[in-house]
């Protein structure tokens, strides 16, 4: 999540948002004691996710190993974890380079990270329609074929997912190389104006598409947990009135569900509105706030994280296992 986020300060971070125009800042930053308190949340936050997205990969490929199937919604998780580990790397290189090197341009961290962060949109939304259908109790015919098909189509979602990431990652990476250019140009007075112009064009258009591609699979993952939500809500609803005076945990089990639910809705939410201040430039665009700015979207991402490893019976049980195990030591 964002993590780091598009965040524009420039080549303050690969999250600060890696604009044309923000290249061409000449930044001398000084780094005040609240930046070095907000870089040693960040860099913990780091760590912890770097932690939990390795404890995923590892704790379901070993179960894959051993059984020699996946589940459906394994699959989701692993991938995740995966992109997750390499947005995190190339998000923590660009940051701290850009910071201790300001001059140099750290542009292929910042497609890594580009990739990444869309691919992580998309495959948490693909996670949030798989649990939609298969909890879905509509009777449609529309749901009850896809409810039969969505097993089979995970590979093939995910293999989706990958190729859309790419394609969308194209035009950032073109972006990239001409700004690289429009610097050279900036020493020839006489193409000054033209190349305004077009850096500005370039910067309308560069926005435009950082929203839209991250706008869908978002609108796609609140859909699908929205309508997920109601649909345990109203079972949850027909469940009390029919054990009415009895004590049964199929409610309770429900009511945790939705809890969270509801509180992974808000975290990702709340990730996706930080990203898009950082497309738009709205908040926080100052050199002062940028690793401030860095731990929020961080510890979002930590806190989504920790409840998808909660979400699945064999994270609990590894996490049950190695607490256990620390207890024992």
């Amino acid at each position: 999540m964002g993590p780091g986020t598009w965040s524009q300060t420039g080549n303050c971070g690969r999250d600060s948002e890696y604009m044309p125009r923000k290249f061409l800042w000449n930044r001398r930053m000084t780094t005040s004691q609240l930046s070095v308190f907000f870089m040693i949340i960040y860099m913990l936050e780091f760590l912890t996710i770097t932690g939990q997205s390795s404890l995923i990969v590892v704790a379901l490929g070993r179960e894959w190993v051993q059984t020699q199937r996946l589940p459906p919604a394994d699959m989701i998780l692993i991938s995740l974890g995966i992109c997750r580990f390499c947005q995190l790397w190339s998000s923590m290189l660009y940051n701290f380079g850009s910071h201790f090197h300001p001059n140099y341009n750290f542009w292929y961290f910042g497609i890594i990270w580009e990739f990444t962060n869309i691919l992580s949109f998309w495959l948490t939304s693909l996670l949030a329609v798989f649990y939609c259908v298969k909890v879905s109790f509509f009777s449609h015919p529309i749901f009850l074929w896809l409810k039969w098909r969505i097993v089979r189509w995970v590979p093939r979602l995910l293999l989706g997912s990958l190729l859309i990431s790419c394609v969308s990652t194209i035009f950032p990476a073109t972006s990239y190389y001409i700004d690289i250019h429009f610097i050279a140009m900036k020493h020839f007075p006489r193409n000054s104006t033209m190349l305004e112009r077009l850096e500005a064009f370039l910067w309308d258009f560069s926005t435009l598409h950082k929203v839209v591609v991250l706008v869908i699979p978002f609108l796609l993952f609140l859909a699908s947990t929205v309508l997920l939500m109601a649909l345990l809500s109203r079972h949850l609803k027909q469940m009390k009135d029919l054990h009415t005076g009895c004590s049964n945990s199929s409610p309770e089990a429900h009511s945790a569900a939705l809890r969270s639910l509801a509180i992974v809705l808000i975290l990702f939410t709340f990730y996706f509105l930080t990203v898009l201040l950082s497309i738009l430039d709205v908040l926080f665009n100052k050199e002062s706030w940028f690793w401030a700015w860095e731990a929020i979207i961080y510890a979002l991402v930590s806190i989504h994280s920790t409840l998808l490893m909660l979400s699945s019976v064999k994270l609990k049980r590894v996490l049950k296992a190695r607490c256990w195990s620390l207890e024992a030591a």
